[in-house]
């Protein structure tokens, strides 16, 4: 397909009044395929529901209170490819199931950041994409931070876990020596030094981790 103009116009609720002054003042020969993403609640008017589109064209209808994706071509234009009109569908809130996601995607070893459910690898797309079956969609790069925030966040929990670990076996092996418990504290503090040797572990890979360019110090 040969390169085409494209016009991205993105807003949330607010912006629907100067939305639709842009679109009903475009002309009807104009060279380009015009995009439009905008938020709105549930039970919102929807951008098109008082006045109809520029050139003639239908707006997006009404489907379970929500406004549904459509897809729109000049006259002439080639008809959009089937694995665009299901990404579509799939961004507008249709259910589908995996017999029909596999037809454009292969299953990846991946989890959503967003639902849980399996990402799938879009196999005609550049930048690399995932995609799971509720809508969802990441390229590689938004995927990578998404994870990248959630090993951060994971790594606080497990260092704050082990730390108070350590400290709760260690106040156990005291009060094991004031009662003549020798075994039982000789146990906790063992395990009280292990705690602690994992939570330094944690803390040097949080490090590097934040601190990716930082020199390594003796000691």
């Amino acid at each position: 397909m040969s390169n085409r103009d494209i016009i991205v116009i993105g807003g949330s609720a607010g912006a629907t009044a100067p939305l639709r002054d842009i679109l009903t003042n475009l002309p009807a020969d104009l060279p380009a395929a015009v995009f439009v993403v905008l938020h709105i609640p549930a039970q919102g008017a929807g951008l098109f529901s008082t006045q109809p589109a520029a050139s003639g064209a239908s707006g997006p209808k009404r489907h379970g209170h929500q406004e549904r994706a459509h897809l729109y071509r000049s006259p002439g234009s080639p008809p959009a490819p089937p694995e665009l009109r299901l990404e579509v569908e799939i961004a507008a809130g249709e259910r589908i199931g995996s017999d029909r996601l596999t037809g454009i995607a292969e299953p990846a070893a991946l989890t959503c950041p967003a639902c849980g459910g399996v990402l799938s690898e879009l196999q005609i797309s550049h930048p690399l994409r995932f995609r799971c079956q509720v809508g969802h969609a990441y390229t590689a790069d938004a995927l990578a931070k998404e994870q990248e925030g959630r090993v951060d966040e994971a790594l606080r929990v497990a260092l704050r876990i082990i730390e108070e670990r350590a400290e709760l076996v260690h106040r156990m092996a005291e009060e094991g020596r004031q009662n003549g418990r020798v075994a039982v504290a000789r146990m906790h503090d063992a395990r009280a030094t292990e705690y602690r040797e994992y939570a330094d572990m944690i803390r040097r890979v949080m490090l590097k981790s934040f601190y990716p360019g930082r020199p390594k110090q003796d000691g």
